[in-house]
């Protein structure tokens, strides 16, 4: 564990370096605040010393981004709901949502991945192309079947 002298002296000079990557990746302030907290705590029970002060910078500037990048992953997972949790909500709902959910969800895989990231996630067929590695006019056709599936199941309604 490190002296107190020791975490003044890094809390002098790299404080702002930490708070500006922090605010880089969160746009938040007080996230930033823990992330920097975060940050000093693991500098202070880090027990291995450095090369030089451009190794102990070095140091800083990759555990903040990492810490950054931690707690974006954990947000996201922290504000996602899985399928099951979906249904529950629809449940809860009006059923005509349920009743839509209900259908992506006994759509074959390729066409159940195709509708869930075009219409509840809002990426492009391009971008589905890119994730899925498929041909973007494949994505397209996925698509349409799916739209044209659906359509049959939930009596005719249109998924335009």
């Amino acid at each position: 564990m490190r002296s107190e002298q020791e975490v003044n002296r890094a809390v002098e000079l790299y404080a702002d370096t930490v708070k500006r990557i922090c605010f880089l990746h969160l746009k938040n302030y007080h996230d930033t605040q823990d992330i920097f907290q975060k940050v000093f705590l693991q500098y202070l029970t880090h027990e291995e010393s450095f090369e030089s002060e451009g190794h102990e910078k070095a140091w800083f500037i990759r555990v903040t981004v990492n810490a950054c990048k931690d707690w974006l992953r954990d947000y996201y997972r922290r504000n996602t709901l899985s399928i099951d949790e979906a249904l529950s909500e629809c449940a809860s709902s009006d059923s005509g949502s349920k009743e839509v959910l209900s259908a992506v969800l006994a759509l074959e895989p390729k066409y159940k991945d195709v509708v869930y990231l075009f219409y509840f996630e809002g990426y492009s067929a391009v971008e589905i192309a890119k994730m899925l590695g498929k041909n973007e006019n494949t994505v397209y056709s996925l698509l349409s079947r799916a739209r044209e599936k659906l359509k049959k199941e939930l009596g005719g309604e249109d998924f335009e």
